[in-house]
């Protein structure tokens, strides 16, 4: 039912389907999200999945199924636009129907909103029935262009040169230029990739891009599953520096909307922090986001949301250590989450706004972004305590022997800022 998502899009505003919460014994399936543009060979990716043992939700095949001969959702919309969308076997037309909904808003809204909520409550009922450690791929051809991406815990994208795709469409029947059409409705590579936290090319042999979904499934999305289920983060690593990655800042903008989808009203804003956040910074490849809370309470009851969202609570972690400007322990509380990812390693930092913990976080990212002495300093200072701590994987030693740098560190940033006239972002009204 290819219209409904094409219409949809075009739409301002409107979703190709509407949200499947992610409540109650659901939230600890494990959701991926399968797209990529026509012609990519996304099918195949599922099947191999399916192969595995994941449990596919299929858009397509839910569209057409609510209205199918027979349903509800067929009779109603008979009902609202007559027979003529039904061929002479009485199932729908579905070119008569895009025909009709095509130029006519009204039209395409009122088909919008018999079609959306059967397909959201077929789509909510299939991964509520799916087993308690399922890994639930929702193959659903418009993710992208309908914004769905942080709906899941993680997002699949399979891609293929133009070429390719159009070679495949016109295999299939299509004409050369429906094909071109098609493509270029859809979105383009680089929204893809702005999506995309697994980027599967599927350009070359099709053994090749099988090869890679079994690497997945066995890398990242069992234990991922298993992490979720359980509660725990992914398991820690030795520190190791890498050289700053230009991926990491698109990397933490997915992560803080997942956040954000999860923690609802009770986060006030979400920040990329820490050495990943820092342009030509060297670093752990550990994303750091800080998550702006009302309160403590507030940080509290979002163990439950994240925990679902991929980000169990490290329950041990209370807070800072106090810095002497700001010495009250109470400045330094915080909540921890950490990644249950083994794809994708992150730290999430609950702090209340207004507090020393929460302004010095961004006051430091933002110092050492504009100073790049101090830039290096403490590069400097991060390779040799990495270098002493790397085969060590309890972190926090790492962590800790950086502290005495920090404490100076501290007074220079509040100079930076009293000279530079810095002051933290404005938080939203909620």
């Amino acid at each position: 039912m290819d219209f409904v998502y094409r219409s949809t899009v075009r739409a301002a505003g409107e979703r190709a389907f509407p949200r499947v919460p992610a409540t109650g014994r659901m939230a600890r399936v494990l959701r991926i999200g399968l797209s990529g543009g026509i012609g990519s060979g996304k099918s195949t990716v599922a099947r191999r999945l399916v192969e595995h043992g994941a449990v596919l939700v299929d858009a397509d095949v839910i569209a057409r199924e609510v209205v199918a001969p027979g349903t509800e959702g067929l009779a109603e919309l008979v009902d609202c636009f007559g027979r003529e969308i039904l061929d002479a076997e009485g199932a729908l037309d579905r070119s008569a129907m895009a025909r009709r909904v095509f130029a006519d808003d009204e039209a395409r809204a009122e088909l919008n909103g018999i079609v959306h909520p059967k397909v959201g409550a077929r789509t909510a009922q299939l991964m509520a029935e799916a087993p308690e450690d399922a890994i639930v791929v929702h193959d659903i051809p418009l993710l992208v262009e309908a914004g769905y991406a942080a709906e899941y815990h993680l997002t699949v994208i399979v891609d293929a040169p133009v070429e390719d795709r159009v070679r495949r469409l016109v295999e299939r029947g299509l004409e050369e230029s429906d094909a071109r059409a098609r493509i270029r409705a859809q979105a383009d590579e680089q929204q893809r990739r702005d999506a995309a936290d697994v980027w599967l090319d599927n350009g070359g042999q099709v053994d090749d891009v099988l090869a890679e979904v079994d690497r997945l499934w066995t890398e990242r999305l069992v234990p991922f599953e298993s992490n979720v289920r359980w509660g725990q983060r992914a398991p820690k690593q030795a520190p190791e520096l890498v050289e700053h990655d230009p991926e990491w800042p698109r990397q933490a903008r997915r992560l803080c909307a997942r956040i954000e989808k999860a923690a609802g009203d009770l986060a006030l804003r979400t920040d990329h922090i820490g050495s990943t956040s820092v342009p030509e910074l060297a670093a752990k490849d550990v994303v750091d986001v800080q998550v702006t809370v009302r309160s403590p309470g507030d940080a509290d009851a979002l163990a439950g949301p994240l925990g679902a969202a991929g980000f169990p609570v490290i329950p041990e972690i209370r807070g800072d250590n106090p810095h002497s400007v700001e010495p009250d322990p109470a400045q330094w509380h915080k909540r921890v989450h950490a990644s249950a990812d083994p794809g994708r390693r992150a730290n999430v930092h609950l702090r209340v706004a207004g507090s020393a913990g929460w302004r010095y976080a961004l006051l430091f990212r933002d110092w050492l972004r504009d100073d790049a002495q101090a830039r290096a300093e403490y590069e400097t200072l991060k390779r040799e305590v990495a270098g002493r701590f790397a085969t060590d994987p309890d972190t926090d030693r790492y962590a800790d022997a950086k502290e005495p740098w920090f404490t100076e560190a501290f007074l220079r940033a509040e100079e930076w800022a009293r000279q530079t006239g810095w002051t933290p972002p404005e938080l939203p009204e909620r």
